[in-house]
This record gives structure tokens, C-alpha cells and sequence, in this order.
């Protein structure tokens, strides 16, 4: 069973940070005021964190902070097939921001282009739209997930 309740980002000092508490212990925290989250794998000498830090671009990497409770905070990235991607982009941890792209549908007639790997006759029915993509400020995070519809009712 899973406790959820906000809490201060240890990073940016916004209220809007999320913390949920699942099985086996595991404690997720997603900032919506800076887009950095953690979780309690992410600490120093943690097999995760170090496989973290092997992949991850070198501007992610710039950019983790460690809090006072010694976890690793890395920028978030969203990759939503329905509604599109946020992540961050830039040239170092003193120019960067977060780079929103939302999709748009697949024409019928498109959707051949398009096969779902390893599914047989299955086709994506999104792909993301670069022609629309838009930059936000390193403090714009959450207006970069609107602007993909991340916060928009699936009801019509």
C-alpha cells in the first residue's frame, strides 16, 4: 500500500514536491517545481545510481544535485506516447532549460510507417511533432508538461 504526501523540494524549495512510499520501501520523489526527482536507490556507492550515471548524457549528469540526506537528484525526463516528451536540453549547468514536444496522431493512411517492434501488424497511432517542440526555463518545468497536456482530463 502506497502513502502519498508533498513535501519540500530539498533542491528548489517548492511545496510541489511529491513523495510516494510503495512496497519493499521504496520512496519516490518528483519535484513539479524543478523537474528533479530521486528515490531512495539514488545514493552514493548504490549499484542503481552507478548504472544511473553510466547512461545518463553528460548534461544530466552536470546537473545532479545531492541533498543533505545524501540522495543523487537528476533532472526528469517524460516520454508519454499519448501526449509527448519533456527533457532537458542545453549546453552546460549554467545554460540549460527543459524542451517540451508534444505528439500529434498518426494519419490512417501513415500508420504502416510506423509498426510497434515486436508486435506483429500493430501501429503506434502518435508521433512526436518537432515542428511544434518549445523551450521553457529552467524553472518552467511544469508549464513544459502543460504544454504537452500532461494535466488535461481524458474525459471530453
Amino acid at each position: 500500500m502506497s502513502e502519498d504526501k508533498l513535501i519540500t523540494c530539498p533542491r528548489c524549495g517548492s511545496d510541489a514536491c511529491y513523495e510516494t512510499q510503495e512496497a519493499y520501501n521504496l520512496v519516490n520523489r518528483m519535484c513539479y517545481g524543478c523537474g528533479f526527482m530521486t528515490h531512495n536507490y539514488m545514493k552514493e556507492d548504490s549499484e542503481f545510481l552507478n548504472e544511473q550515471l553510466e547512461v545518463l548524457p553528460e548534461l544530466y549528469k552536470d546537473l545532479t544535485f545531492v541533498d543533505d540526506n545524501g540522495y543523487y537528484w537528476i533532472p526528469s525526463t517524460v516520454n508519454l506516447p499519448d501526449k509527448g516528451m519533456v527533457y532537458v536540453n542545453g549546453t552546460g549547468k549554467d545554460n540549460w532549460g527543459w524542451t517540451a514536444i508534444p505528439v500529434v496522431e498518426i494519419p490512417e493512411d501513415e500508420k504502416e510507417r510506423f509498426p510497434i517492434k515486436g508486435k506483429e501488424g500493430e501501429y503506434h497511432t502518435h508521433k512526436m511533432d518537432n515542428s511544434s517542440s518549445k523551450n521553457f526555463t529552467e524553472r518552467d518545468y511544469i508549464e513544459a508538461l502543460d504544454y504537452i497536456g500532461v494535466f488535461e482530463s481524458e474525459t471530453k
